[in-house]
């Protein structure tokens, strides 16, 4: 059981997490021909797509109110309305996600309200859907931003069913999948599901949407995701399953407006937890036994337990990481015999951050993760892309995992969920041991690979 700390300090280093407006504007992309926006300055906006186009490596329609000195003063009514009209006119979506930044939450705008105004008095926004999430970038962190966008799509597009005289399907499952997934782990999950005969309905879909696809042509709003009609199919379905603690609150609610059964699963990643979500749709799906080919995933996921358990075992780690993500990389990990020296997390509102493997676990950024993991002598960093500052200064090997990954391409098709995902990851964890290069001497520990990271950054000079 991890025990949070605080610590006190008058600046961030390296800061480790994302504001929760681009987890809500994640979850939004996630909705057939949808575009996310912000209620705020341009510069709030601006940063929030610099960091999702280099991660996904895809051109991202997120738009702005771009909110004023006057208009911050006054009120952002006008500035909504004139945005929603503008994105009509020229993209003609189906879904707009407003999410609300700290400029206009500190102000206390009543957003829900204006918005609700406006969509009764403009008869021209018939047909149109939107949605709007309260996420201030001063609370929270990615996870959060994502939870709440998703609670309040389900708020506004989710009917409430009478349970007598509903035309449930026994077949079809809800799937709420947490802000760290990938669009490759929700393909995976999607595709497990469908090894039972069921029929899943994921919201929000990034495995349709940002899964990396070229278009026929560019319409300004999402390229895929959850189709608008199957959202209130939601209320008929026989389960709802939530993947990430973070998500329990989204299922909580589309369980009372469906009157179904929810199971939350905190993490996929690992034979305990994937075999925990198996034996689920076995019971719905009214099955004796799993499919042969998830049975021999799993023969095959424990091969490679038993291959990487000699550089697993014993392996000390730090990781930073929302903690949905943190809970189930760590989690899995722990199953194998590592140790977690350093845990850093960005979010106080999950209580997964309980169930965290170590003594502690740090609300920090990444220098905690450096001080850390030289502390506790670590032998691995897990992180996203900017833990590489921390890899370089320890010499340690990174794994990269989490938002945003801007220095590698095919972030998208990354997979540590089910069966083959935890093969994968643990593959991939024996293997940056494997190749993580010994030094010498105890004193050049560290030494060698920050020569190497930056020998390609020294000024080339023509030799005497």
């Amino acid at each position: 059981m991890a025990r949070l700390i605080r610590p006190r300090r008058a600046l961030s280093t390296n800061p480790l997490k994302s504001s929760a407006p681009l987890g809500a504007a994640m979850a939004y992309l996630g909705i057939e021909r949808g575009i996310p926006l912000f209620h705020g300055a341009q510069g709030c906006t601006a940063f929030a797509m610099v960091h999702m186009v280099r991660h996904f490596r895809e051109a991202i329609p997120l738009q702005t109110t771009a909110m004023n000195e006057i208009t911050t003063i006054l009120g952002g009514g006008e500035q909504i309305e004139e945005a929603i009209a503008n994105l009509v006119k020229r993209a003609d979506p189906k879904f707009i996600g407003i999410a609300s930044t700290a400029l206009t939450e500190t102000r206390g705008e009543d957003v829900a309200g204006e918005l609700a105004e406006i969509m009764e008095r403009r008869s021209d926004f018939a047909g149109l859907r939107v949605v709007h999430a309260s996420t201030p970038d001063f609370e929270g962190a990615l996870e959060d931003g994502w939870a709440n966008a998703v609670t309040a799509i389900i708020d506004a597009l989710v009917p409430e069913i009478d349970p007598m005289f509903c035309d449930r399907d026994m077949r079809q499952v809800n799937i709420l999948p947490a802000a760290y997934l990938t669009p490759a782990e929700i393909e995976e999950i999607t595709r497990m599901i469908r090894a039972f005969g069921l029929n899943p309905i994921v919201l929000p879909d990034l495995s349709a949407s940002l899964d990396g696809h070229l278009a026929e042509d560019w319409a300004g709003t999402s390229l895929g995701g959850t189709p608008l009609d199957a959202i209130p199919a939601m209320a008929r379905s026989a389960v709802t399953f939530a993947i990430g603690e973070s998500m329990r609150g989204a299922a909580e609610l589309l369980a009372e407006r469906g009157h179904m059964p929810v199971q939350v699963f905190p993490a996929l990643t690992g034979l305990k937890a994937v075999d925990a979500f198996v034996s689920a749709l076995m019971g719905v799906a009214g099955a004796m036994d799993a499919p042969p080919a998830i049975r021999r995933d799993r023969a095959r996921a424990q091969d490679a337990m038993l291959d990487s358990h000699f550089f697993i075992g014993g392996l000390k780690y730090a990781i930073a990481a929302d903690p949905d993500l943190a809970y189930a990389l760590s989690s899995a990990l722990a199953g194998m015999g590592a140790e977690a020296v350093c845990t850093v997390t960005t979010s106080t509102a999950n209580p997964i951050l309980a169930r965290l493997p170590g003594e502690t676990a740090i609300l920090g950024d990444l220098g905690d993760l450096e001080d850390g993991a030289r502390a506790g002598g670590a032998a691995l960093l897990i992180a996203h892309a900017h833990g590489r500052h921390a890899a370089a200064a320890t010499g340690l090997p990174l794994i990269r995992a989490g938002f945003p990954v801007n220095d590698r391409l095919g972030v998208q098709d990354v997979c540590r969920v089910g069966y083959r995902g935890t093969r994968a990851f643990l593959f991939e964890v024996a293997n940056a041991v494997l190749a993580h290069p010994h030094a010498p001497r105890p004193e050049d520990f560290g030494a060698a690979p920050i020569e190497r990271e930056f020998e390609h950054d020294r000024p080339q000079t023509a030799p005497h």
